[in-house]
């Protein structure tokens, strides 16, 4: 089987803007988590059978407690935030395995499950939907792999080493040393990338580097690296086939009529007849 983890985060955000440019700026209250929901389905009609979505339900995380810098929803559009919750309950009446990360990241949540999904033999692949560099760091081999929708773009081990020049395993040492714009650390001034990746293909990881090359400027990289590295111990769920999609719950049909697209119902419908129940 392949094991579909989806950024909900990120598809909010691409969905969000993406409608933007088709309103003039007026924001439907649900047009997001509308545009979502159809990805999803259609994951589903092409073929997904075990797939699940992770959310950033707060933005900030433990990492705000270790660096002032770290993002923040300040800045946030109102009309975007108040998608998130809609996102969930929509997902989970979908009949969507919804992980809302609080204390984590959805990133941390994606790595989690990409790990207890990889525990399980059965599982052939692990697919990854998001262009977020953090994640590249999950990548094995070809089972695990990201996967860019905008640049319809699938990552395996080879690929992260040609276009970031290390493993991904070392990624967190490496944007730990480029640091991460999107994420608020700016990594170790005046190494960039090319320099990063010759480092850490001489030495290693970070806590391997000769004392010299980083000098005082090494703890502050660890402290980075710390930031970068995913946690993979959320307890998000025990059984692989608790991902499977058996298709919409009971109430998902008032959901939908209240964000104003009751065509996704009947399309639903029509794929959960594709996909085996209680199985």
């Amino acid at each position: 089987m392949v094991v579909h983890l989806l950024d909900g985060t990120y598809e909010l955000f691409r969905h969000f803007y993406g409608i933007r440019r088709f309103t003039k700026g007026e924001d439907p209250p649900f047009g997001a988590v509308i545009g979502v929901l159809n990805t999803v389905l259609q994951m589903f009609e092409t073929g997904a059978t075990h797939l699940a979505v992770a959310t950033d339900h707060v933005i900030e995380s433990f990492r705000n407690d270790l660096w002032t810098g770290y993002k923040t929803g300040d800045g946030m559009e109102p009309a975007l935030v108040a998608q998130f919750q809609p996102l969930e309950d929509g997902l989970a009446a979908m009949g969507v395995a919804v992980w809302p990360m609080t204390d984590l990241e959805a990133d941390d949540g994606l790595a989690s499950g990409a790990r207890i999904a990889a525990e399980n033999d059965a599982v052939e692949k692990i697919c990854i939907w998001t262009p977020d560099k953090d994640l590249a760091q999950c990548v094995r081999d070809d089972r695990v792999v990201q996967v860019d929708r905008k640049t319809q773009q699938i990552r395996n081990a080879d690929a992260v080493r040609a276009k970031f020049g290390v493993d991904p395993a070392l990624i967190p040492d490496y944007l730990a040393l480029v640091g991460d714009s999107a994420d608020g650390y700016p990594g170790i001034q005046g190494i960039g990338a090319v320099t990063a990746a010759r480092l850490i293909n001489r030495h290693g990881k970070l806590e391997d580097f000769p004392a010299d090359v980083l000098g005082d400027r090494r703890e502050l990289a660890l402290l980075f690296k710390n930031l970068a590295t995913l946690r993979t111990d959320a307890p998000l769920f025990h059984d692989v086939d608790e991902l499977r999609w058996r298709g919409p719950t009971a109430p998902f049909d008032a959901f939908v009529q209240r964000t104003g697209d009751a065509r996704i119902v009947a399309r639903c419908q029509a794929a959960a007849s594709g996909h085996p129940r209680g199985q």
